[in-house]
């Protein structure tokens, strides 16, 4: 007997072998473009049926009160500056009125009139004093030293609210910042 006639045993199990790895390799590709079909799919299941949560096209266009808005009262905010140092600092607006709840923005101006890079820091205060616990900021260049390099000019904003809790006899309330530089020796030392 020849063994040219018959495959031997590790021709056989090779083959086996690779018959299997087109096997998996087919179940992989298979599962693979199910999964990438699923979103479409469930999408189009869901137009079918009426179920459509993934996208409700008719309330796109509806904006939602914010219910924590006072709209029956006014806050006037003033804005100030005040500066220690060789730069110009100001607010863009004098002042602006806003709802107790509402989200509103100013933007302060800051200009490095230095030959030099400078570090310095703002320090809020409020009037009256009382209502510093109820000016909420989100955002604020006070929150950080900034940097300011030779010359440089640069606007930074302000993001806050007026908490609804603040006392209805409260109609004005004034935001000042002091600029100040950090960082610098005492002369002498």
């Amino acid at each position: 007997m020849s063994n040219t006639a018959q495959p031997s045993a590790t021709q056989r199990k090779s083959r086996r072998n690779v018959r299997m790895l087109g096997k998996l390799a087919m179940i992989a590709v298979l599962m693979f473009g199910f999964g990438y079909s699923l979103v479409p799919l469930y999408k189009k299941i869901c137009e079918i049926t009426g179920i459509n949560v993934l996208a409700v096209q008719e309330n796109l266009n509806v904006k939602t009160a914010n219910t924590q808005v006072d709209a029956s009262r006014v806050v006037t905010v003033e804005f100030d500056a005040n500066t220690t140092g060789p730069w110009r600092f100001r607010p863009a607006v004098a002042s602006m009125q806003v709802h107790p709840g509402e989200m509103a923005q100013v933007v302060y101006e800051v200009v490095n009139t230095q030959d030099r890079s400078m570090e310095a820091q703002a320090i809020p205060s409020y009037a009256p004093q009382a209502a510093g616990q109820f000016f909420r900021k989100m955002e604020c260049f006070c929150f950080k030293q900034q940097t300011l390099g030779p010359k440089e000019a640069r606007q930074m904003p302000v993001s806050f609210t007026i908490d609804p809790a603040l006392p209805k006899n409260v109609t004005t309330i004034t935001l000042s910042y002091t600029f100040f530089e950090v960082g610098l020796k005492a002369k002498g030392s």
